[in-house]
């Protein structure tokens, strides 16, 4: 059975401290969505057999999401 993602274990931060950031961070509130939504297709993809290729494409797409936001929430240090 598919689960989602959970997103903010991989950022290491707690939901709080996320709305925090997404309140002040119109960019992360969009990415946040649009992440959400290409979690759903992956549970959606993976839950109705649907090829490897399309599952693993969704993936990817929904890491380059991720990454996105990690970046916004962990800026790289200079």
């Amino acid at each position: 059975m598919p689960v989602p993602h959970d997103l903010l274990a991989d950022l290491h931060v707690t939901a709080d401290q996320f709305q925090a950031l997404i309140d002040k961070n119109q960019d992360l509130h969009k990415l946040h969505k649009e992440y959400n939504a290409k979690d759903k297709e992956v549970l959606a993809a993976e839950g109705n057999a649907t090829g490897d290729d399309t599952v693993n494409r969704l993936r990817k797409e929904r890491v380059l999401i991720k990454d996105k936001i990690e970046r916004i929430v962990h800026p790289p240090k200079s």
